[in-house]
């Protein structure tokens, strides 16, 4: 049995295991699965990996994506800029780390993309924000990181005034703020300084349209979720599985 899975805590808002179960079905590949490891400390991870046979690769989800750096044998070039990884390949008791929301993330903004997106502001300080800021240096878009607190590189949400907003004109949330079953939940944002030239992307997709994207579009702004990003990102996934 080839077998695949998910690492990550708590993981009951996953697509994951539904998506590659149904792929498989639809490839009629009966001797493949794919399970959830819902693991409250990734130490665990050190007995599926000694222990399930057959396990020929893995995503990782939130929060885990930079921990799982300690148990790679290599890591793509992208895994080293970022210091995050979502997808191990074991090839020969070998592991080989990968980012694939690099992939999904570039390819699911572009055509949102317009010329007056010179500066973002990118919501959270986590795995998938270190996926986001190496597209945004690779496209030459200048960004702000925003959290909780401020630190030498990073302003807290109360900082974030009338000036920020309308001169960071591309906004991502990369944190779990108002996905379910927490609905109600948004950033912390001076919504009502945005604009029709602000595009607003939530790497949350369930709902569909959060808190944070009613806001912005309650201004006019543009909005998309991660739901595109996440088939993509899956695909690339399986493609490297496969290569």
């Amino acid at each position: 049995m080839r077998l695949y899975g998910l690492l990550g805590y708590p993981l009951s808002h996953s697509f994951s295991q539904k998506y590659f179960t149904e792929k498989f079905q639809n490839l009629g590949l009966l001797d493949a699965a794919y399970e959830n490891f819902s693991l409250p400390n990734i130490s665990e991870l050190q007995t599926i990996l000694d222990n399930r046979e057959g396990l020929e690769g893995f995503n990782i989800t939130i929060p885990y994506k930079k921990d799982v750096l300690k148990f790679l044998d290599h890591a793509s070039q992208a895994v080293q800029e970022i210091g995050a990884c979502n997808c191990v390949r074991i090839i020969q008791g070998k592991r080989y780390g990968y980012n694939t929301d690099v992939v999904g993330f570039e390819q699911t903004l572009a055509p949102f993309l317009k010329p007056h997106h010179q500066k973002a502001l990118i919501l959270g300080t986590g795995g998938a924000s270190a996926a986001v800021e190496w597209v945004l240096r690779k496209k030459g878009i200048q960004y702000q990181s925003v959290s909780r607190t401020a630190s030498a590189n990073t302003l807290s949400y109360e900082q974030i005034d009338q000036a920020i907003i309308e001169t960071h004109t591309l906004v991502i949330n990369t944190t779990p703020l108002g996905m379910y079953p927490n609905i109600d939940a948004s950033p912390n944002l001076p919504y009502q300084y945005m604009n029709e030239q602000h595009h607003l992307f939530d790497l949350v997709y369930n709902p569909t349209e959060t808190q944070f994207l009613t806001k912005g579009k309650a201004q006019g702004a543009s909005i998309q979720n991660g739901w595109e990003m996440l088939i993509l990102q899956a695909e690339e996934s399986w493609r490297i599985w496969n290569e």
